[in-house]
């Protein structure tokens, strides 16, 4: 017997009607999701979303009232919405609110002027549990950012030393890795095992580290000093 198909149920946040309709379209025009609804702001967005339990909300990070950065904090922190994931929409690819709305429980970011199909992997990406730091940008932005003292919290490193302490090296090896922007099959390439070897150890790290997805164990990679930034 044949398994039907998983349907991603996609929420979109944004305060342009044009730009949302356009994604709509975008959306509805795949046989593997749809929109499921559409809010004009963060407050409607985080009401949609209780209502709805969309799998993925796609989420501007400039609104009026309640912008998408609050709404993601009220998302991520809400224990009912724990399976939904948040990609922001930026207009910039290095946006001064990509880090923090990493912090605050994004899952990732997309520029608005992405392709049709980084937007659509971008919604399967995230949907997947995966994370999605930009395809255009990935690698050194967060880095980047945070070289440039992209408001990190001079109590982060402490506050994380005792949750890194509960790592085994291999997790901590493979931490390393995901915060350079490699998948569990590049990390698998490079330290010999297989991909399932390293998806277990990317899932006991988030477990110990109290992180949602792999943007947020980027993020703690970071902030806990594990990793150091490079400005290059």
């Amino acid at each position: 017997m044949e398994e039907t198909p998983t349907t991603i149920r996609v929420l979109l946040a944004d305060d342009q009607a044009l730009l949302r309709s356009a994604f709509k379209v975008l959306v509805d025009s795949e046989p593997d999701m749809e929109v499921v609804a559409e809010a004009s702001d963060g407050a409607q967005a985080c009401a949609l979303a209780r209502e709805t339990r969309p799998d993925v909300v796609l989420m501007d990070i400039r609104m009026p009232g309640t912008d998408g950065l609050a709404a993601t904090r009220m998302i991520s922190a809400d224990p009912e919405l724990a399976a939904v994931r948040v990609v922001m929409l930026t207009t910039f690819e290095v946006d001064e609110y990509v880090v923090q709305s990493l912090r605050a429980g994004a899952s990732g970011f997309l520029g608005k002027g992405a392709e049709p199909d980084e937007l659509l992997n971008a919604i399967r990406v995230a949907a997947a549990g995966e994370a999605l730091l930009s395809p255009a940008a990935t690698k050194g932005l967060i880095a980047t950012f945070l070289a440039q003292g992209g408001g990190i919290d001079p109590a982060a490193p402490a506050a994380h030393a005792e949750r890194l302490a509960a790592l085994t090296v291999r997790e901590r090896e493979v931490l390393v890795h995901v915060a350079a922007g490699l998948s569990n099959d590049e990390i698998a390439g490079r330290l010999e095992v297989s991909p399932l070897t390293v998806k277990t150890h990317v899932n006991r790290a988030m477990a110990k580290l109290g992180a949602r997805d792999r943007a947020q164990l980027v993020v703690v990679a970071y902030e806990s000093g594990l990793v150091r930034p490079r400005a290059d």
